[in-house]
């Protein structure tokens, strides 16, 4: 959550980002234009909110705490700009819905709070071809997974996943005085901008389980963890070594696996 007063709520995961220096340097990182379709995920009591108004002509915010709706529609009354706010679980709220008429793709943004924040960025990822980009606030150890490279000790199955979909840009690092009350952990800035022209998949659910697989063992060889999906021959035949271990494999790599495994297997 985003916000500069009220109350937080540890069951939300709310820590209210107060530091005007760290909005103005978010704000200039989304760098809102008046035509989009920004979509605003956890914005509290409107710290965030407040710099992105001005810019738009309309902007969509998504609040879980009813006890917060009340100071945004408060902004909304003081704004020219249109502001809808929706009272809801990001979580069950379907992205295609907030689509305009003119099919204009959607900007989401917003500081997501730690204790759902990926799978906010996985929901997001499955309405990829409706975004044009995320730029979200995030628990620093998370975005070092979401743009780590292979070969990185934070390198996994969320980097893998994330890295399919997008291209991963680590903006900047947030301190845990910036927020009240202050996390016990850094904040980093990230954004995720969809490919325009994603990588040859054949199905989405047999990549996410080649990753699953291989990252539930990633101390072992892609030998032993993906054994029960295809064989060392299968792997060489990819010309993909089958001693290496699942951090060392590219994205590209788990694509190759993951359309093999596709074509020669049933994968529930």
């Amino acid at each position: 959550m985003i916000g500069n007063m009220g109350r937080h709520k540890k069951r939300f995961g709310q820590h209210f980002l107060h530091d005007q220096h760290v909005l103005q340097q978010i704000t200039a990182a989304i760098n809102p234009q008046a035509h989009e379709t920004i979509i605003e995920i956890g914005p509290g009591a409107g710290a965030l909110t407040r710099h992105l108004l001005p810019n738009l002509n309309q902007l969509t915010v998504i609040e879980l705490d009813r006890d917060l709706v009340p100071g945004l529609n408060k902004l909304a009354a003081s704004s020219d700009c249109e502001l809808a706010i929706i009272n809801q679980d990001v979580l069950e709220v379907d992205f295609k819905t907030l689509v305009p008429a003119t099919n204009s793709l959607l900007r989401i943004v917003g500081n997501l709070p730690y204790n759902i924040s990926t799978p906010v960025i996985f929901k997001c990822l499955e309405s990829s071809d409706i975004i044009q980009e995320m730029i979200f606030l995030l628990q620093k150890e998370v975005v070092d997974r979401l743009t780590a490279a292979p070969g990185n000790k934070s390198y996994g199955r969320l980097s893998v996943m994330t890295q399919y979909h997008c291209q991963t840009e680590y903006l900047l690092d947030v301190s845990p005085e910036a927020f009240t009350p202050p996390p016990r952990v850094d904040s980093a800035l990230v954004k995720l901008k969809p490919h325009d022209t994603p990588l040859d998949l054949l199905e989405h659910k047999t990549l996410q389980t080649v990753v699953r697989n291989a990252f539930s063992q990633r101390r072992k060889t892609i030998t032993n963890s993906l054994k029960t999906l295809i064989s060392i021959s299968e792997i060489e035949a990819l010309k993909i070594n089958p001693k290496l271990r699942p951090e060392q494999l590219s994205v590209e790599q788990f694509v190759d696996l993951s359309n093999h495994v596709s074509t020669t297997k049933n994968v529930d």
